[in-house]
């Protein structure tokens, strides 16, 4: 059949594993010519498709609950589940979303944008399952990657005392984005090698379950030999020494493999966990032979070549702040690098193959990450975190009780600032000067190019305390890096200065750029804007402000956060604090969450436009007469 005309995935329940495999086989050419126009994270995709079809062959979606941990590995979900012709809008705007969303299809029982969340949100639904007396099956499928997650190991250690029954997928591929790092990692290496355990506990249970008279007691007998056995022949049987069910390695490729160890579970009243091994990338050669995490998720590409299509040829922003403090770790050895498992995306690999022993990988551990920097700040180092805003998310307890509280030199480059694109609402960094702004200690910058990029820096790494930079998704502008003159905490810059203003603009990032077209649309209407870079959101520019309070001149704010708590609102309280009374506006992202879509149409959406900007100020003068 074509996947076109798939509305549900009860038509695989009479598949044979011969046709399943033709199916895999098609949906494999799908997702190569798909992802090549659209760009997605193929690579995971195409390492889950004979379990994915297995799953929904076994289960019953949606009354047995999947949820899926690593939620960009969901695109064969989808197609199982009715929406292949969706597929020309993958993370577009208004279209397909790159992830699990309960607004598209009821199969979608769980949203994921960040990983490690599926166990504990599989206990909850199993314990309300067993509180309302129903009956279904579920089933969190979980990488390895995400399993060096905090919640993920909490939900585990609660998941074996609770004995509620569950069957939890081990999606071992040894990557998460880039390849796995840690001991959990090493210990699924020594499992992954060491299966003739396994496979002697898997024949010997089967073999029993044969002998109708005597099966229950000699399976009680054997139960005491393998856990005899399991320690003289595994080297660390984690998931059965806490209560949780383990059967494995099983090849994720086989469908065959993977039937028999889902049957095995059917019956078994607790949680087990079956521990699949899948390549990333199968089936298509460049992203099966990626060994650095690139195929993990991009734009489109040439299905031959495997080049990406598209980008301006300049530096992206992630590998000028990384590069640039990488030359400074050449000069100054307290300085470290740390990443949750972005080494590529952060574009820290230089930092990492030519100073590997100030280099830390510490997998998905967003908050182990942040208070490993804290220690090594109170010992004398000065550790730069490289970290996506929105899994900074992920760490804030330890931002504000473990660095900010204690005072500690802790540098947080914060990448992809702002509206991201194609990942949508979950990994949109707008929220962080919301959740930074209120820490008394912290100093939070963006630069406007990479001249003041650079200028920022410089700072940070001589900086007594904790220090955010904030920095886009995409490349910086190419412009060259002349000499200017150090920047002063806290100080802004006036970059149109107006003798006769008529109303002034506050902003900071690429949103100058905006604030810049507006004026120049302004001027021809006689309408005066001075616009004012306010590269420190934190700590504000009091002399300034406190200069405008006096002039009484209308304000207007504007920035790619989250209004709520953003410098629009910290500006408006700090006038009204000081009795001015001046009329301060600010256009910022409105109090809702903004999907999936191009930068540019998502600005729209969220009215921060030129021609915003410029209707906005009309009203304002003329209310101000």
């Amino acid at each position: 059949m074509k996947l076109e005309e798939i509305e549900n995935p009860s038509f695989l329940k009479d598949k044979s594993d011969e046709e399943l495999e033709q199916l895999a086989q098609q949906i494999r050419d799908f997702l190569i010519e798909s992802c090549a126009v659209t760009g997605g994270h193929i690579g995971a995709n195409l390492g889950v498709v004979e379990l994915t079809l297995s799953l929904h062959r076994f289960y019953n979606s949606p009354e047995d609950k999947l949820l899926f941990d690593v939620g960009h590995q969901a695109y064969i979900h989808k197609i199982l589940t009715g929406r292949t012709t969706d597929f020309k809008t993958l993370r577009q705007y208004k279209g397909l979303s790159g992830f699990p969303k309960m607004s598209e299809s009821e199969h979608d029982v769980w949203e994921a944008g960040h990983s490690s969340t599926s166990l504990s949100a599989a206990l909850g639904m199993a314990k309300a399952r067993d509180i309302r007396n129903e009956k279904y099956d579920v089933v969190p499928i979980i990488g390895d990657g995400a399993l060096t997650g905090g919640m993920a190991l909490e939900a585990l250690n609660h998941i074996g005392s609770e004995k509620t029954k569950m069957t939890i997928i081990l999606n071992d591929n040894e990557m998460s984005i880039a390849p796995n790092v840690g001991a959990i990692h090493n210990m699924f290496g020594r499992i992954r090698t060491n299966s003739s355990y396994n496979k002697f506990k898997y024949d010997a249970e089967e073999l029993l379950e044969r002998i109708p008279s005597f099966g229950p007691s000699l399976r009680d007998l054997a139960d005491k030999v393998k856990d005899s056995l399991k320690y003289l022949v595994v080297d660390g049987v984690f998931f059965e020494e806490l209560g949780i069910k383990y059967i494995g390695p099983v090849d994720g490729h086989n469908f065959k493999d993977i039937t028999k160890a889902l049957e095995s579970t059917k019956n078994y009243d607790g949680p087990a966990i079956i521990h699949v091994i899948t390549k990333k990338g199968k089936g298509y050669y460049h992203a099966e032979n990626d060994e650095v995490g690139t195929w993990h998720g991009l734009g489109p590409y040439k299905i031959e070549t495997g080049e990406t299509i598209g980008g301006s040829g300049t530096q992206s922003w992630s590998e000028f702040v990384s590069n640039s403090v990488f030359d400074h770790a050449l000069e100054d050895e307290r300085i470290v690098a740390l990443t949750p498992a972005m080494p590529v995306g952060s574009k820290l690999t230089k930092f990492q193959n030519e100073l590997p022993e100030r280099f830390f990988d510490v997998g998905i551990a967003e908050q182990h990450a942040v208070t490993m920097s804290a220690g090594l700040a109170a010992s004398g180092m000065k550790p730069y975190l490289a970290i996506y805003s929105t899994f900074l998310q992920r760490g804030y307890d330890q931002v504000l009780h473990d660095v900010d509280r204690p005072n500690l030199n802790v540098f947080f480059g914060i990448d992809r600032s702002g509206l991201v694109g194609a990942d949508g609402e979950t990994h949109h960094g707008i929220f962080d000067v919301s959740f930074l702004l209120p820490l008394p200690n912290m100093t939070i910058m963006m630069p406007r190019d990479e001249v003041e990029a650079k200028l920022m820096i410089d700072y940070a790494v001589e900086y007594d305390g904790p220090i955010a930079l904030r920095y886009p998704r995409g490349n910086v502008k190419g412009i060259e890096v002349t000499e200017r003159q150090p920047i002063e905490k806290g100080k802004w810059e006036v970059v149109h200065k107006e003798d006769k203003k008529h109303v002034v603009i506050i902003s900071y990032g690429p949103t100058l750029d905006i604030a810049e077209e507006a004026k120049d649309m302004l001027s021809e209407t006689n309408i005066n804007v001075e616009i004012v870079n306010a590269r420190f959101i934190k700590p504000v520019d009091e002399e300034m402000l406190h200069e405008y309070g006096k002039e009484n001149v209308p304000m207007l704010i504007v920035e790619e956060v989250i209004e709520a708590g953003g410098l629009g609102q910290f500006i408006q309280g700090f006038m009204s604090q000081h009795d001015f009374t001046n009329d301060v506006k600010t256009i910022a992202i409105p109090d809702l969450y903004i999907e999936q879509g191009d930068v540019e149409q998502l600005l729209i959406e969220a009215g921060i436009t030129s021609e915003n900007i410029v209707n906005t100020i009309q009203k304002m003068v003329k209310h101000n007469g």
